[in-house]
C-alpha cells in the first residue's frame, strides 16, 4: 500500500449534464476510507447554457475554490474529475500555468473525456436537446450546451489547442516530480446496457473511447511540403509527460457505473493513486493496477486526430487519406483506418479516426507491428479552379501525393501505432493560386 504523509483536500468535478449530486458515492466511499469529509469538496457548474465555454467554467471553479471552497489562494489539494470535468481541470491549469500547477497535487480522471466524446455531436441535435436539454422552464429551456458540446466533440479544436497546451511541447504539467500533479485515468470497459446500448460504439465505455482518456498524447508532423531530397519532411512533438499516465480500463464498469457504483478495487486504485508519492515508481503502480483491474485479451484501439493545413497554417477542409501497404507490388489498405471517422463540424480540416489494433499490432506484444511498410496518400481539393494544392507528384486541379512512413512503424522515436492513446497528426500542403488569380497586363506595342 502506497503511503504520503500527508491528505490534501480533495475537489470533486463532475461531468456534461450532471451536478454536484453524481459524485455523493465517491464522497462516501472516501468517507468510509477515513477521509474527512470535511475537506471534500464537491464542485457544480453548468453546462446546459448555449453561451457558456469550457474556459468559462475553469474560471468560474477557480473563483469558486475560494469563495465556496474555502481553499486560500495558494493551497494544494487533489481533483478527481469525471468526463468533461478533466476538460475544466486542464482549462483551469492550463490558463495561468505557473501559478496553479504546483497547486494541483493528484488528479484522477474517472472516464475522463480528455478528447471529447463521440455522443457530443449527436447531442448539439435537437433530439439531444430533448434528451438531454434544460428541462427547466426559464431562458435557458431545453438548451443542451452548444459551446460545450463543441469543445467535446470528436477533433475539436478546442481539445487540438488545449493538447498543444498541457501534453505537448516543452512545458510539463503532469509527472514524477512535486512541481507537477501525478495524473492517473481510469475508464470502463462495458457498455450500457437497455436502451441506452443503442448509442454505445465499440471501444468505448457507452460516452468515452478507451483511446481518448490518457494523457501520453504523441503528435507527428508530416510535411509534404518538401521534396524527399529537401531534408526531414516528418517531424515529432512529444509528450512533455515522459510518457507517463496511460489509462487503467476496468472491467464491469461503464460511463455511468464508474460513478454511481464504483468497484472496491477501483476504489482501491483510486485511494493508493490519492497516496502517490516521488518515493514510488508510476510505471510499476499502472502494471500491478493493470493487472487488477483490466480485462484480460481486450480489444486494442487507437484514435488518431489529424488536421491538414497549407504552408500558412490556414486549413485545408476538403480531404481524403488513405493509409496503405505494399507487397510483390499489390497495394493493401489499412481497412481499419477509415472505418470510424469523424469530421469536426466547426472546421473540416480536423477529423478523428478510430482505429481498432487488431491485425495490425502483434496480439502477443502490443508494443510491436506486425506490418513491414506503410504509406499515406492524400487527395486534396480546393474546389476551385484557380487554386491548387501542390507538392510531391503534384499537378494541376485535384492534388494526389503519396509518401513512404515506414520509418513510423518501428524506426522514429513516435510510433504511429500505440494502444490506448491519442496521436496528433498535423499534415501540410502547399496552396498555390494558378497564374490568372493574378497577373500584370501586356503592353501594346507603339507604333
Amino acid at each position: 500500500m502506497l503511503s504520503s504523509p500527508k491528505r490534501n483536500p480533495i475537489v470533486l468535478i463532475h461531468g456534461y449534464s450532471a451536478s454536484g449530486e453524481s459524485f455523493k458515492v465517491w464522497e462516501q466511499r472516501l468517507e468510509a476510507r477515513g477521509y474527512d469529509v470535511s475537506t471534500i469538496h464537491i464542485c457544480s457548474y453548468v453546462t446546459l447554457t448555449n453561451e457558456v465555454t469550457i474556459k468559462d467554467i475553469a474560471e468560474g471553479f477557480n473563483r469558486a475554490l475560494s469563495i465556496d471552497g474555502g481553499l486560500a489562494e495558494d493551497e494544494e489539494f487533489d481533483a478527481i474529475v469525471h468526463s468533461t470535468g478533466m476538460l475544466v481541470i486542464r482549462s483551469w491549469l492550463t490558463a495561468y500555468s505557473n501559478q496553479r500547477r504546483n497547486r494541483l497535487k493528484h488528479l484522477i480522471g474517472l472516464a475522463p473525456a480528455t478528447f471529447g466524446s463521440p455522443l457530443a455531436h449527436k447531442g448539439r441535435s435537437w433530439l439531444g436537446a430533448m434528451f438531454k436539454g434544460n428541462k427547466e422552464f426559464g431562458p435557458d429551456f431545453l438548451e443542451a450546451g452548444d459551446l460545450v458540446l463543441d469543445g467535446l466533440e470528436l477533433g475539436s479544436k478546442f481539445t487540438w489547442d488545449l493538447a498543444h497546451k498541457d501534453l505537448l511541447g516543452s512545458e510539463t504539467f503532469y509527472g514524477t516530480h512535486t512541481d507537477t500533479p501525478y495524473a492517473f485515468t481510469f475508464c470502463g470497459t462495458e457498455p450500457y446496457s437497455g436502451i441506452a446500448r443503442f448509442i454505445s460504439d465499440p471501444g468505448t465505455d457507452g460516452t468515452v473511447r478507451w483511446a481518448s482518456c490518457a494523457l501520453n498524447t504523441r503528435k507527428i508532423v508530416l510535411d509534404l511540403t518538401k521534396q524527399p531530397q529537401q531534408g526531414q519532411r516528418i517531424d515529432f512533438d512529444g509528450s512533455s509527460n515522459g510518457g507517463i499516465a496511460p489509462t487503467v480500463l476496468v472491467k464491469g464498469l461503464n460511463h455511468n457505473t464508474i460513478m454511481s457504483n464504483p468497484s472496491k478495487e477501483l476504489v482501491d486504485a483510486v485511494c493508493e493513486a490519492l497516496q502517490f508519492s516521488s518515493e514510488n515508481n508510476i510505471q510499476d503502480w499502472y502494471t500491478k493496477t493493470s493487472e487488477k483491474l483490466t480485462p484480460k485479451n481486450i480489444t486494442p484501439w487507437q484514435q488518431f486526430v489529424v488536421r491538414v493545413v497549407d504552408e500558412r497554417d490556414d486549413p485545408i477542409p476538403d480531404y481524403h487519406i488513405q493509409v496503405f501497404t505494399e507487397a510483390n507490388g499489390e497495394f493493401s489498405a489499412i481497412e481499419n483506418f477509415g472505418v470510424d471517422v469523424h469530421t469536426y463540424s466547426s472546421d473540416k480540416s480536423l477529423r478523428c479516426f478510430y482505429v481498432k489494433l487488431d491485425g495490425i499490432l502483434n496480439p502477443h506484444n502490443l508494443q510491436e507491428t506486425m506490418l513491414q511498410n506503410l504509406a499515406i496518400r492524400v487527395i486534396a481539393s480546393s474546389g476551385s479552379q484557380l487554386i491548387d494544392y501542390l507538392g510531391v507528384n503534384s499537378s494541376s486541379g485535384e492534388w494526389d501525393a503519396q509518401m513512404n512512413i515506414s520509418s513510423l512503424l518501428r524506426d522514429c522515436k513516435v510510433k504511429l501505432f500505440w494502444p490506448f492513446t491519442t496521436t496528433l497528426i498535423e499534415l501540410k500542403l502547399n496552396r498555390e493560386p494558378r497564374k490568372e488569380v493574378a497577373q500584370f497586363l501586356q503592353r501594346l506595342a507603339k507604333k
